[in-house]
């Protein structure tokens, strides 16, 4: 079994990237033609893929466990 952290799933590290990717590449960028747009995109992509940085979850599985619990409790 794999635990997530519960407040970020791996879709939440994807959203963060296309966040990242939109900040600093294309908001307010001013496109020509569609080939434009997706040359800007593949260059960010090889600078980010240029230095990796690995993802790790920091929570432990009975952090993770005992928070659910609480969370299915109810209350008052």
């Amino acid at each position: 079994m794999h635990f997530t952290p519960t407040s970020s799933s791996w879709l939440n590290v994807i959203e963060l990237w296309f966040k990242e990717l939109t900040d600093e590449q294309l908001r307010r960028g001013v496109f020509r033609s569609v080939a434009e747009l997706i040359k800007t995109i593949e260059q960010f992509v090889a600078h980010h893929n240029a230095e990796p940085k690995g993802f790790v979850w920091t929570r432990k599985a009975e952090d993770i466990l005992t928070k659910a619990a609480l969370d299915k409790t109810p209350s008052g």
